[in-house]
């Protein structure tokens, strides 16, 4: 191939890569501000977080397999139980997913922990964290968030509680709203086909909307709630149907997070999936003592996008997958 032949240049415009700059100083002026220590952390780890629906990618290293992380979430909550106090960080993320306007292999994401803050308390900051970086590329966010409850949303939008309904009746609703190629049993399966088809394209259109109150059976890390025992302190953030962030009230039980590993890789298992080795060093650092914490993880790709009304991330990102 000819040097002319191959395609050099970056998928965004010199401007995006002004703003995308400004984004980024937006955020870290935002946490410096409120007491947040920035830190950095390996991308790179014999670790992984499991997780039934995320796929590492990974390499060989001097002969050992080590995991590009899904998330910097085991490596930060070992600095949170070291006593760094609240934490953010801006970091690549890497997961073996489909490629579409809305995803990429490497992402640029934005993850803090405040310490002693409880998943309100996040939620909070999350939009305060929205209409300052809008301010500053701009854009006037709409506000105060809704903040809506994932039951309350599916009831609104299914005409059923997901809680009590069937398998048998959330198939026949996949079957009415979602083209899959073949029909789940698994009750969360289900669910997630149904959140992807008929609830998030209703999310945050008329000003962005936080989803909270996950089934405890989707807490991933999150502790579960208080008040209703099929419930977690799990929240999302939808602007226009997209989703840019997920937080949790962190779990902080060793036992309990053993459990929910074990039983993420038998979802694994069952789906076909490959066996992974888990986050032992995580699993340390919680017997030892996390603080009582509040985490959030938010696509800074997909916010920029949404800012600054592109349609797909090629158009926000240096080089986009294919062009790198």
């Amino acid at each position: 191939m000819t040097a002319d032949a191959v395609t050099w240049q970056p998928t965004c415009s010199v401007a995006m890569l002004r703003r995308r700059a400004e984004l980024f100083q937006a955020v870290r002026t935002f946490f410096s501000e409120r007491g947040y220590l920035e830190v950095d952390t390996p991308v790179l780890s014999r670790d992984i977080v499991i997780d039934a629906h995320l796929h590492p990618i990974d390499a060989v290293v001097n002969g050992s397999r080590l995991f590009l992380q899904t998330s910097p979430e085991a490596a930060m909550k070992r600095l949170l139980a070291a006593g760094s106090g609240s934490i953010f960080q801006i970091t690549r993320a890497f997961r073996n997913e489909e490629i579409g306007p809305l995803h990429e292999p490497e992402f640029a994401m934005l993850e803090w922990y405040g310490v002693n803050s409880t998943w309100e308390d996040q939620m909070t900051l999350t939009e305060q964290l929205v209409r300052h970086t809008g301010q500053v590329l701009g854009t006037s966010v709409p506000g105060p968030f809704l903040r809506t409850g994932w039951r309350e949303a599916f009831t609104r939008c299914l005409g059923a509680c997901p809680l009590t309904a069937s398998v048998s009746e959330l198939q026949k609703q996949v079957r009415r709203h979602a083209h899959l190629a073949e029909m789940p049993d698994d009750r969360d399966d289900l669910l997630n086909a149904l959140l992807a088809s008929v609830v998030e394209p209703q999310l945050g259109r008329e000003r962005p909307e936080f989803l909270y109150d996950y089934p405890v059976s989707q807490a991933a890390l999150a502790a579960a709630s208080a008040d209703d025992s099929r419930l977690c302190r799990r929240f999302e953030l939808y602007l226009g149907g997209v989703e840019i962030c997920n937080g949790y009230q962190e779990l902080t039980d060793p036992d309990e997070f053993q459990r929910r590993e074990h039983l993420q890789s038998e979802r694994r298992r069952r789906s076909g999936s490959r066996e992974l080795p888990g986050a032992p060093r995580l699993h340390a650092a919680l017997a030892s003592g996390l603080p009582e914490c509040s985490g959030v993880a938010l696509g800074l790709d997909r916010l920029l996008l949404l800012l600054t009304g592109q349609s797909c991330l090629a158009e926000v990102i240096p080089f986009a997958e294919g062009s790198a």
